[in-house]
C-alpha cells in the first residue's frame, strides 16, 4: 500500500514538473521555427526588437509588478549596458581581443548591475512617490550627461560598432540577421528563465510582501529597504542585458536609448501587458512592437492609437491584456467558456467595427488638414476615395454609430452570459 502511494506521489511530482516545463518547451519550439515562417530580413528584425523589448519589460516588471517600485528612468540601465557593449565591440576590433560576440550581453548586464547598485544604494531607502521622483531625476541626469560626456556616450551622434569583427563563435560571424536572431532568442530564454526563478526565491517572494505591506514585512524581521535594493539591482542587471542585445542587433547607441521617452515606453508596455502577471510584459512587448513597427507603416497617427489603447486598458482593464486572459480561466476550468462565444461575437465584433469607423474619421480629418493643396484622394482600408466628398463621411459616421449602438445594445446579454459562465450551482465562483 505504501509503495503504491509512493509511486502515485512520484508520478504526481513528475507530472507537476512536466506541466511547469511545458511553457518553456513550447517557447523553445516557437522561437526555433518562427524564422522559417517569417523569412524576410525585415520580419526577423522586428522579431529581434520584440525579443529585446521582452527582456527589458520583464526586467522592469521586477521593479513595478513584483516590488511595487514605479521608475520613470529605468531606460538608463538598458542604455548604459548597451553603450558599454558597443565600446567592447570597438575594443575587440582595435585590439583583437579574443572575445566572442555571444558573451557581450553579460558585460552589459554587469555594467547595468554596477550602475543600479550605486543608484539603488540611496533610491531604495523609500518607495512610492519618493522613489519615483528619484528615478526621474537620475534618468534626466544621465540623459543630460550623454551629450556632455562625449568620450563614453558619443554626444548627439552616439557610438557605433561592428559586430562582425568579433571572434567567430563556432564558425559563426553573425553576418546575417538570422544568426543574430538565434543569439537574441537564446539570451531571451535564459533571461526570462532566470527572472522567473528569481521570482520564486525567498527574496522574490519577499519583494511581493514588501510591495503589498512593507510595515508587516518589517514587523516580521525583514528589511524592506534591502529587499527593494536587491530587486532593483537584479532588474538593472537584466535591463543591461537587454541593452547589450540592442547593441548587437543595431550596432549603434544614442541618447534616445537613455531618455525619458524610452522609460515611458517601457512603463506603457508593462502596464499594457499586465503588471500582476509574469507573462504580462511579454504580451505587452509583442503588442507594442507590432503596433510600433507595423501600424506605423500604415499611419502617422499610430502613437495616438497606442495612447488610446493604453488609457482604455488602465481605465477598464487594470490587469492589462494578461488580466483579461486570466479572467476567463474560471469559466474554462468549469467547461463553460462556450457560453461566452456568441455574446462576444455580438458585442466585441460591432465594437471593433465601430472603432475602425472612428479611426477612419480621424484619418480622414488628418488627411484634409495636412494633405497638399489639391490632393483630395486618400486610400484607407484598401479603398481609395475622395476625402472631400460627402458620401464617404456619411458611411464612416454610419459605421461608427451603428457599431457602438449594437455594442451597447448587446452588453446586457454579455453580462448575463458572463455571470452564468462563472457560476457554480447558483453561487459565483
Amino acid at each position: 500500500m505504501s509503495d503504491t502511494a509512493s509511486n502515485n506521489g512520484t508520478a504526481q511530482r513528475g507530472g507537476s514538473r512536466l506541466g511547469a516545463a511545458t511553457p518553456w518547451i513550447v517557447s523553445i519550439v516557437i522561437l526555433a521555427i518562427i524564422p522559417f515562417v517569417f523569412t524576410s530580413n525585415s520580419a526577423i528584425t522586428i522579431m529581434n526588437q520584440m525579443a529585446i523589448t521582452i527582456v527589458f519589460a520583464l526586467a522592469y516588471n521586477m521593479l513595478l509588478g513584483q516590488g511595487g517600485m514605479l521608475s520613470f528612468g529605468h531606460a538608463v540601465y538598458m542604455g548604459v549596458g548597451g553603450f558599454m557593449c558597443v565600446h567592447i565591440m570597438n575594443y575587440v576590433e582595435d585590439y583583437s581581443l579574443p572575445l566572442p560576440l555571444p558573451v557581450l550581453p553579460l558585460f552589459g548586464g554587469l555594467f547595468g548591475l554596477g550602475l543600479a547598485t550605486i543608484v539603488g544604494s540611496f533610491s531604495t531607502r523609500k518607495a512610492g512617490t519618493v522613489f519615483a521622483m528619484i528615478s526621474l531625476g537620475v534618468g534626466e541626469l544621465i540623459a543630460a550627461c550623454s551629450v556632455i560626456i562625449v568620450a563614453f556616450f558619443g554626444g548627439e551622434e552616439g557610438v557605433s560598432g561592428d559586430r562582425t569583427y568579433g571572434l567567430p563563435f563556432f564558425g559563426i560571424e553573425f553576418l546575417h540577421q538570422i544568426e543574430v536572431y538565434y543569439l537574441i532568442a537564446f539570451w531571451l530564454l535564459l533571461s526570462a528563465l532566470l527572472m522567473f526563478l528569481y521570482s520564486r526565491t525567498p527574496i522574490g517572494r519577499m519583494a511581493n510582501a514588501v510591495r503589498d505591506n512593507p510595515e508587516r514585512a518589517e514587523f516580521l524581521g525583514y528589511s524592506a529597504r534591502w529587499v527593494r535594493f536587491f530587486s532593483f539591482c537584479a532588474s538593472g542587471f537584466f535591463a543591461g542585458i537587454a541593452g547589450g542585445l540592442f547593441a548587437i542587433n543595431y550596432e549603434i547607441l544614442t541618447e534616445e536609448n537613455l531618455n525619458l521617452v524610452q522609460s515611458g515606453s517601457i512603463l506603457l508596455i508593462t502596464f499594457l501587458g499586465g503588471v500582476g502577471y509574469f507573462f504580462g510584459p511579454i504580451i505587452g512587448a509583442v503588442v507594442f512592437t507590432l503596433l510600433q513597427t507595423v501600424l506605423s507603416l500604415e499611419t502617422e497617427l499610430w502613437q495616438l492609437y497606442v495612447g488610446a489603447l493604453f488609457v482604455a486598458t488602465v481605465m477598464y482593464f487594470p490587469g492589462g491584456l494578461a488580466g483579461i486572459l486570466m479572467m476567463h480561466m474560471p469559466a474554462i476550468r468549469m467547461g463553460k467558456a462556450g457560453l461566452l462565444v456568441m455574446p462576444y461575437i455580438k458585442t466585441v465584433l460591432p465594437a471593433i467595427i465601430g472603432t475602425l469607423g472612428l479611426a477612419a474619421l480621424i484619418e480622414t480629418i488628418f488627411h484634409i488638414r495636412h494633405a497638399a493643396t489639391g490632393d483630395e484622394e486618400m486610400t484607407l482600408f484598401w479603398t481609395t476615395f475622395n476625402s472631400h466628398s460627402v458620401l464617404p463621411w456619411l458611411v464612416m459616421i454610419l459605421v461608427t454609430v451603428t457599431g457602438y449602438w449594437l455594442t451597447r445594445r448587446n452588453l446586457p446579454e454579455l453580462r448575463r452570459a458572463w455571470h452564468e459562465a462563472n457560476t457554480i450551482d447558483g453561487s459565483p465562483s
